[in-house]
């Protein structure tokens, strides 16, 4: 590499993240951290209809939440400001409209862009006829054909709006390559004169991103093939600038399980947001979304952000659509839920328990949410759960004394003579268990141990339904553990009473 790489995650601020979005930052990240380069936040806000108002702050912390960190560009203030740092900026487009219209105005004396002044009606027309000739449609140049400059001149001291057009080369191809698709031409006669400065004095697309890749020395983009279309007319413009062009990276896109189309906003599981709500470690969606289009070409699948630095290489990255699996996402963030440590992991269960804790309080419970009592629960839990918001389920039987009917309490056809007998059994072997010595270890040596090995659940069905009110729950000595000794013995007391009456 000749030059120092720069490269860029340039996001329009239209609303939350897109996945899509995460794995392109990502994959910016990646190739800054293994070459040493540099890796900048810029923001494309030049549609100014479809911003959101806070979707720059949302965005920064979304990226912030994966741990996507640039070393330069758009940053979140301490009063959620947006600030800028970095000496190529400003890095926000909108304020950066006397660059591009300066620019714009260059292509326009260099002979390579021109004034148009035809109006929407004109086009409409225009696009009419063509699509009655089965035409594709396309400006006739019109303006640049019958307009001289002087005239043009003219017309805008006047006060008449215009914008500025591309003038495409109606004869050969451009040429150029990609770094996931090879060598790709398109022929220029096939394409539009396109605007590059609007009639409200912002640029468009094309004619930002082109002079912001040149001012801040991007080396190489990463973007969507949804962009690949776009990029001869990219191309060009370097070109008539007399700019080096840098090399484009079009990353194949994310299908939809179901239907396998592209994943929109209006799908489930499309934005960051999404996946933070619902439980998701950060670690887990940046190793998820990093396959999600890259190959490492051997049968490792679970990575580190530094194992991911290291590994990255733009040559393997595929061409074809790549599907959001969120089954394979929920093994692969359970697995990271497992080498968490258990102080860590219940803080990050904690505001889902909080919700379950807070509603049965409301109810009349008692149950304080202990950072201790949190633990117990979590220890149990955490080999059953995919997600963070998995440790919601059914745990209200850690609040809350159960409610059941009594014929839940027989396994298989016991009569309740025989129900009666194995709660009395259940209740004597915990009652014979002291406080200091109740611990999941030893409550479940005691039961196993007196357990009929052949039919095992004669003795835990009952505890189990007695400490839960569940057919389908932790083990009953997990269960008894959480809860602790005085409330195990009270919900089978509550049990037996209940076979009684």
């Amino acid at each position: 590499m000749s030059k120092k790489p720069r490269v860029r995650f340039a996001p329009s601020p239209t609303g939350y993240l897109h996945i899509g979005g995460l794995r392109t930052a990502l994959y910016n990240f990646l190739y800054a951290k293994k070459y040493k380069g540099d890796y900048f936040l810029r923001i494309e806000d030049t549609d100014q209809k479809r911003i959101v108002s806070d979707a720059i702050g949302k965005l920064i912390e979304s990226l912030e939440w994966a741990n996507i960190m640039h070393s330069e560009g758009v940053y979140l203030g301490e009063e959620g400001e947006i600030i800028e740092r970095g000496k190529y900026g400003p890095y926000v487009q909108s304020r950066r409209l006397d660059i591009y219209q300066k620019y714009a105005h260059e292509l326009v004396e260099k002979g390579k862009a021109y004034y148009c002044f035809c109006t929407p009606e004109r086009l409409d027309t225009l696009r009419a006829v063509q699509e009655k000739a089965k035409l594709a449609p396309a400006y006739d140049k019109l303006c640049l054909k019958e307009l001289s400059m002087e005239d043009a001149k003219k017309r805008i001291a006047s006060g008449e709006k215009y914008v500025i057009r591309f003038d495409v080369p109606e004869t050969g191809e451009t040429e150029f390559h990609d770094a996931v698709r090879g060598k790709i031409k398109f022929v220029n006669k096939n394409l539009d004169d396109f605007v590059i400065l609007k009639s409200d004095g912002y640029p468009t697309y094309h004619l930002a991103h082109v002079v912001d890749d040149h001012l801040m020395k991007t080396t190489l983009v990463f973007r969507g093939e949804e962009w690949l279309p776009s990029t001869p007319k990219h191309i060009l413009m370097f070109r008539a600038f007399g700019w080096e062009a840098p090399e484009y990276a079009h990353l194949c896109v994310i299908l939809n399980k179901n239907t396998k189309k592209k994943l929109s906003k209006r799908d489930g599981d499309a934005s960051v947001e999404d996946f933070m709500k619902k439980g998701y470690l950060p670690e887990a969606v940046v190793n998820f979304i990093a396959l999600l289009g890259w190959n490492p070409k051997t049968e490792q699948e679970i990575f580190s952000l530094s194992d991911l630095a290291k590994e990255f290489d733009v040559a393997k990255l595929n061409r074809a659509g790549a599907i959001l699996d969120t089954e394979k996402l929920d093994w692969m963030n359970g697995m990271y839920i497992r080498q968490k440590n258990i102080k860590d992991l219940a803080q990050l269960c904690r505001p889902y328990l909080e919700i379950v804790s807070s509603a049965i309080r409301r109810k009349g419970g008692n149950q304080i949410l202990s950072d201790e009592y949190l633990e117990k629960i979590v220890t149990v839990e955490r080999e059953r759960m995919c997600k963070l918001s998995d440790i919601a389920d059914g745990s209200e039987i850690y609040f809350e004394r159960p409610e059941y009917k009594k014929q839940l309490l027989a396994w298989k056809k016991m009569l309740e003579k025989e129900i009666l007998d194995s709660l009395q059994k259940s209740l004597e072997i915990v009652g014979e268990i002291e406080e200091k010595k109740w611990e999941l270890g030893n409550l479940k040596n005691k039961l196993l141990g007196e357990a009929d090995p052949k039919n095992r659940g004669i003795l835990f069905w009952p505890l189990r339904v007695a400490l839960t009110g569940k057919e389908k729950s932790p083990s009953p000595w997990e269960v008894a553990w959480v809860i602790g000794r005085g409330e195990s013995m009270e919900r089978i007391h509550a049990a037996i009473k209940l076979i009684k009456n």
